[in-house]
């Protein structure tokens, strides 16, 4: 079973793993495409939502 374990910021730690929440209007530049051919950069293109924040690996 995983445990989530609330910290402060809007982060949570899940299976050893630090996530960063985010709301709809604060997500960042690079959220939802794979890669940016322009900047030769990858973008984030894996997510979770929980309670009403966008959660995304750090």
């Amino acid at each position: 079973m995983q445990q989530i374990k609330f910290l402060s910021n809007n982060q949570i730690l899940l299976n050893n793993q630090l996530y960063q929440g985010y709301n709809i209007g604060e997500l960042p530049n690079t959220f939802g495409f794979i890669y940016n051919e322009d900047e030769d950069k990858d973008g984030i293109s894996e997510w979770f939502n929980y309670k009403g924040l966008t959660y995304v690996a750090k």
